[in-house]
C-alpha cells in the first residue's frame, strides 16, 4: 500500500510539473510575448542580486560562482524580488514558506528563533549558514538574522558537509548579506502590521572614491510593538556597516561589522497541548491569542555582535584566492513560565481538570563562534577536458556557556480564563556547563567538462573535530573527545542544447554534535544521500525548473528519552521523496513560482524504543505544495500597480512518535497589492487572507503551535 501511494503521488507530481512547463510557453504564445534575452551577464556572482524570481548562479553546493544547472543537487534561491512581492519584513523563515523540501515555522511564529526542517531533518541549529560560513548553535545559543540585512537566501537540499564541514543531513540555509555597491543607493522604508508591530529601516551605499576603488554600505533597522498573542511584545534592531576596498580588478577586500538586539515578552504559541488545539477539549479550543506566561515576569532578550572580512585576489597565472572570516558573540537571557500539558486529565471533579501545567524556566547563555575559510581555484584544460579545480581549508570554533534553571509543575493556569500575578516558586538548577567544539577541515573539488555536454563533479573532504564539556553541576559528566572522518560526493550531469540537464549524485556526510546522551557524549551523525533529477532552463523564457528524487540514510540520530539528559543517540532515520520547483520571469508583467514536495520519512532504528521503528517522525507533513503569481500592470492608466496572490498547502503530519495522533492538512491563501510612483513604493500584503484557524504542527502532544493568523502588513519605501 505504501508503494502504491508513493506511485500515485509521483504520477500526480509528474503531471503537475508537465502541466506547469507546458502552460508557460502556451501562455507566452497566447499573449504574444517576445523572447527575453539577457545580455552581458556571463556567470553572475553568487552573491549578486537575483533578477526577478530566477537565479542563475549559486555558491551553495559549490563554494563558487557556479551555474545552478551544474550543481549536482537541488538548490532553491530566494531573491529580493520575492522578499518584496511577498512582504517579508520580520523573519527569515517566513521567506521559505514557498520553498520545496522545507518546512518553515513548524510551531507558528516564534519571534526569537528561525525554524527550518529540510527533507525531514531539523536544520535549525546545524544547517544555518551566513555567507557560506557555518552559524552553528546549540540549545539557546543561536544567532538570529534580520531579512533586511540580506540580498538573497540559497537553500541546498541534501548533505553539504563535503564542502562546508559538519552540516544538517537534509540540507542548509545559506543567507547572503547585502554588499557595498559602486552605484548610489539610498533607501528608507517604514511600515506596520495588523498586530501593531512597526518598523523603520535604512540602506545606504555608494562609492567613496570616483575611481571606484572604495565603496561603503550602511544598513540598519529598528522595529517593535505587539505580537500575535496577548501581552507579547518586542523591540529589536540592528546596524551593519561595510567597507570594500578594490585597488584593481583582481583584488577586493570587504570589512564588515554587525550589532543587533532583541527585548521581548515571549509569545505563548508553540507549547500548547494537542487536546485543546488540534482536537476539542471539554472546554473547546484554546484561543490562539491567549497568553499563558506571566506578563510582569516574562523576559527574553539577546545582544549579538559580528565582525568579519572577505578577501579575493586573482593571480596573473589564473589562480584565484579567497579568504572569508567571521567572529560572533551572543548574550541571551530568558525567564518566565510556559505551558506544557495539563495538570489533571482523568477526573472532571478535580479542580485541576484540564488546567494547564506550567514549567518555570530561566536561561542565561553566552556563545562565541569563529568561522574561517580559505581556498584557491583555477580553470584549465587537461586530457581533453576542462577542469574547474577548487581546494581549501576551513576552521570553525563554537563555545557555549549554558546555565539553565527550571521547575516542572511550577504553577498552573486556566486555559480559558487565565489569572496572572500569583507568586512563582524558586527554580532548581538544570544545566551549568561550558561546551566547546573545534573543527578543522580540508576539502577539494574538481568539476570536469568534456564530450560536448558531460559534467562530472568530484568532491572529497577530511574533518577533524574535538568537542569538550565542563559540567559544573556533575563533574563526572565532563568529557573531551576527538573524531575524524572522510566525506565525499560524486555527480554526473549532461547539458543538452535545449537547456535540459539530467543529473545523478551520491554523497556521504559527517555532522559533529555537542552535548550528552544516555550513552555518553554525542558522536557525529553520519550517512549518505542518493539523488537524481532534471534541471531545465528553456531558451525562450527566463525560467528555471527542477525535478528531483532523493534517498537519505542518517545514522546516530538523536532521539528523545524520558530521563536526564533527555536525549540518546541510538536512532536511524531514512528520508526519501520527490521535489518539484519552477520559477519564471514570464515577461515584464508576469512572475510565477510553484513547488511540490512528497516526503516519506521513516524511523529505521530506535534502540530505546524498538516499537517506533517503521513510524514517521512528527512535524514533517507528507505533502506540501505552493503557487505564487504576480502581475505588474504596464498600461498607461494603471502603470505602477501590481498584484500578487499565493496558495500554500501543507499535508497531514503526525503529532506523536507512536503515530497515533495526526495534525490535519491546511490550505492557506496570501495576497499582495503594490503601487510604485517615481521613487515611492507602497505595498499591502496579507498572509492567511481568510484567517484560517489551524495548527501548523506538533513536536509531541505537548508542543503544538497555531499557524499564523491573518496578518496585514503595510510598507512604504522611498529611494533617494
Amino acid at each position: 500500500m505504501g508503494e502504491l501511494k508513493a506511485m500515485q503521488v509521483l504520477l500526480k507530481a509528474g503531471a503537475a510539473m508537465a502541466v506547469m512547463t507546458a502552460a508557460v510557453p502556451a501562455l507566452a504564445q497566447e499573449t504574444q510575448l517576445e523572447t527575453i534575452v539577457i545580455e552581458g551577464q556571463g556567470s553572475p556572482s553568487a552573491v549578486a542580486p537575483v533578477r526577478g524570481y530566477v537565479a542563475k548562479t549559486s555558491s551553495a553546493g559549490s563554494k563558487g560562482n557556479t551555474p545552478l544547472s551544474e550543481i549536482p543537487q537541488s538548490v532553491s534561491v530566494i531573491g529580493q524580488q520575492e522578499f518584496q512581492d511577498r512582504g517579508i519584513t520580520n523573519k527569515v523563515d517566513e521567506l521559505l514558506r514557498y520553498t520545496p523540501g522545507v518546512v518553515a515555522q513548524p510551531y507558528g511564529s516564534d519571534p526569537d528563533t528561525d525554524w527550518y526542517f529540510i527533507r525531514g531533518f531539523n536544520a535549525t541549529q546545524t544547517g544555518v549558514y551566513f555567507d557560506d560560513l557555518n552559524l552553528f548553535s546549540y540549545g539557546f545559543g543561536g544567532f538570529q538574522i534580520d531579512p533586511f540585512m540580506l540580498e538573497r537566501v540559497d537553500v541546498l537540499k541534501g548533505p553539504a558537509s563535503v564542502l562546508y564541514g559538519g552540516a544538517n543531513a537534509g540540507g542548509i540555509v545559506n543567507m547572503i548579506r547585502k554588499r557595498p555597491t559602486d552605484d548610489p543607493l539610498y533607501l528608507t522604508e517604514t511600515g506596520i502590521n495588523s498586530n501593531g508591530n512597526a518598523f523603520f529601516g535604512f540602506d545606504v551605499s555608494d562609492a567613496i572614491r570616483e575611481d571606484g576603488t572604495m565603496s561603503y554600505r550602511l544598513t540598519g533597522k529598528i522595529a517593535g510593538g505587539d505580537n500575535d498573542t496577548d501581552y507579547s511584545e518586542d523591540l529589536r534592531g540592528f546596524v551593519m556597516p561595510q567597507l570594500t576596498i578594490a585597488p584593481d580588478d583582481a583584488t577586493s577586500l570587504t570589512l564588515w561589522g554587525y550589532a543587533g538586539g532583541l527585548d521581548q515578552v515571549h509569545s505563548s504559541n508553540g507549547f500548547l497541548p494537542y487536546v485543546g488545539t488540534v482536537v476539542d477539549a471539554p472546554f473547546g479550543r484554546i484561543d490562539r491569542e491567549a497568553f499563558f506566561g506571566e506578563p510582569d515576569l516574562d523576559t527574553g532578550r539577546y545582544d549579538q555582535q559580528m565582525i568579519g572580512f572577505e578577501f579575493d585576489h586573482e593571480f596573473d597565472n589564473g589562480w584565484a584566492f579567497t579568504s572569508s572570516f567571521r567572529y560572533g558573540h551572543l548574550d541571551k537571557y530568558e525567564t518566565g513560565p510556559y505551558p506544557y500539558l495539563y495538570v489533571n486529565t482523568t477526573n472532571p471533579a478535580d479542580p485541576g481538570y484540564y488546567r494547564l501545567n506550567r514549567i518555570g524556566f530561566e536561561g542565561d547563555t553566552s556563545a562565541d563562534t569563529v568561522a574561517w575559510d580559505n581556498r584557491v581555484e583555477k580553470t584549465f584544460d587537461l586530457g581533453g577536458a576542462e577542469h574547474a579545480v577548487l581546494a581549501g581549508i576551513d576552521y570553525r570554533y563554537y563555545r557555549l556557556d549554558n546555565v539553565q534553571n527550571s521547575l516542572f509543575g511550577a504553577s498552573s493556569i486556566s486555559p480559558t480564563n487565565p489569572v496572572y500575578g500569583l507568586p512563582q516558586p524558586n527554580l532548581n538548577p538544570l544545566y551549568d556547563q561550558e561546551l566547546k567544539m573545534n573543527q578543522l577541515g580540508v576539502y577539494a573539488q574538481d568539476q570536469i567538462r568534456f564530450g560536448g555536454g558531460w559534467i562530472v563533479t568530484l568532491n572529497g573532504r577530511y574533518d577533524f573535530v574535538r568537542t569538550e564539556m565542563d559540567d559544573r553541576l556533575a563533574a563526572n559528566d565532563d568529557y573531551d573527545t576527538s573524531e575524524g572522518a572522510w566525506s565525499g560526493r560524486a555527480g554526473l550531469a549532461y547539458e543538452f542544447d535545449n537547456g535540459v540537464t539530467p543529473y545523478v549524485s551520491a554523497a556521504t556526510f559527517f555532522n559533529p554534535l555537542v552535548g550528552m546522551g544516555l550513552q555518553g557524549p554525542l558522536v557525529p551523525e553520519e550517512g549518505e544521500q542518493f539523488e537524481a533529477g532534471v534541471k531545465f532552463e528553456p531558451g525562450v523564457l527566463d525560467a528555471s525548473f527542477t525535478a528531483s528524487v532523493f534517498h537519505i540514510n542518517k545514522q546516530n540520530n538523536v532521539v528523545s528519552v524520558a530521563v536526564a539528559p533527555w536525549q540518546d543517540q541510538l536512532g536511524e532515520v531514512r528520508s526519501q521523496g520527490v521535489e518539484l520547483e519552477g520559477k519564471v520571469n514570464l515577461n515584464e508583467n508576469w512572475r510565477m513560482l510553484g513547488s511540490f514536495t512528497y516526503a516519506d520519512v521513516e524511523v529505521t532504528g530506535n534502540a530505546p524504543n524498538p516499537a517506533l521503528v517503521g513510524n514517521a517522525p512528527y512535524i514533517v507533513p507528507d505533502v506540501t505544495a505552493s503557487l505564487w503569481l504576480d502581475y505588474a500592470f504596464t498600461s498607461e492608466a494603471l502603470d505602477g500597480l501590481s498584484i500578487g496572490a499565493g496558495l500554500r498547502y501543507k499535508g497531514e503530519s503526525f503529532a506523536d512518535e507512536a503515530n497515533t495522533l495526526k495534525v490535519p492538512d491546511a490550505t492557506l491563501v496570501d495576497a499582495a497589492i503594490r503601487y510604485q510612483k517615481n521613487d515611492w513604493t507602497a505595498s499591502l500584503n496579507v498572509a492567511n487572507l481568510f484567517d484560517k484557524d489551524y495548527v501548523e504542527s506538533c513536536g509531541g502532544v505537548g508542543a503544538c503551535g497555531y499557524g499564523e493568523a491573518r496578518t496585514v502588513t503595510f510598507k512604504l519605501s522611498k529611494t533617494w
